[in-house]
């Protein structure tokens, strides 16, 4: 259904963390699962180098149980716990390694600390999209076609929130709103677009509040400072990966 901006009010709902979206609450309308270091990043980064799809396992033990309904060449495991790659998984979550000489034509079997998880919490929306910084304005482009609510999931750290991820949330909202349509927000997507709009006061406000971050500390702290450079980068992708709960699949819409 289209919308008329003049005329239409829409809900714009940030969950600052997963377990923050009501159990009982059916999500109508669109979701965005945001984890900006680095599963979100990586999951665009990989459809984008041409993985046929993705699909999001919470638990290790599920993903190589998925693995054998795959032959070995058309296959591969991707993931990390506290942000290094998994035993017996042929690559981490750093999305510069899912490059288009490894990825075309494979399905990444995905498995994260946080990420999978918050996507597995948004079952009940209408429609999953994956959004972060590389595929920012797809993201938005994707949310002005519908007029139903709009849901932005946060997936935070280890029951923490994140900058990283509330910076994000803040740029899509940003995002909307410059088209002109009106929303009505919770708070939390108010403190999110506060925030984006201090940072891009500098002009690589995005990066520099990453790198200050607290998953862009760990990450240094892995010699991994690349990963979150490029992860800052906006609209590098034109991408919209999106998420079929019922096969389990995530693929380029």
């Amino acid at each position: 259904m289209s919308i008329d901006q003049t005329t239409q009010t829409r809900q714009l709902t940030t969950y600052l963390l997963p377990d923050l979206i009501p159990s009982n609450q059916k999500m109508t309308g669109s979701a965005v699962v945001i984890d900006i270091l680095r599963a979100s990043s990586t999951i665009c980064t990989a459809l984008d180098a041409g993985a046929s799809a993705v699909i999001p396992c919470e638990h290790i033990e599920t993903a190589q149980l998925t693995r054998k309904d795959f032959h070995a060449d058309k296959v591969l495991m991707g993931g990390e716990r506290q942000g290094v790659k998994i035993d017996g998984f042929d690559l981490g979550n750093s999305p510069r390694d899912y490059t288009e000489d490894i990825m075309a034509g494979r399905t990444l079997i995905f498995s994260t600390t946080n990420g999978t998880r918050a996507l597995h919490r948004c079952q009940t929306a209408d429609r999953v999209a994956i959004g972060c910084f590389l595929n920012r304005s797809a993201i938005v482009n994707w949310l002005q076609k519908e007029a139903e609510p709009v849901h932005l999931v946060c997936a935070g750290t280890d029951g923490k929130i994140t900058l990283e991820d509330c910076l994000f949330a803040g740029a899509l909202a940003g995002g909307l709103i410059s088209h002109g349509e009106s929303f009505a927000m919770n708070d939390a997507t108010r403190l999110c677009l506060n925030l984006y709009h201090m940072s891009i006061q500098h002009k690589e406000g995005i990066l520099l509040r990453l790198l200050e971050s607290q998953g862009g500390q760990n990450l240094q702290q892995l010699s991994m400072q690349d990963d979150v450079t490029y992860c800052a980068q906006v609209d590098l992708l034109e991408n919209v990966p999106v998420w079929d709960c019922g096969r389990n699949r995530i693929n380029n819409l």
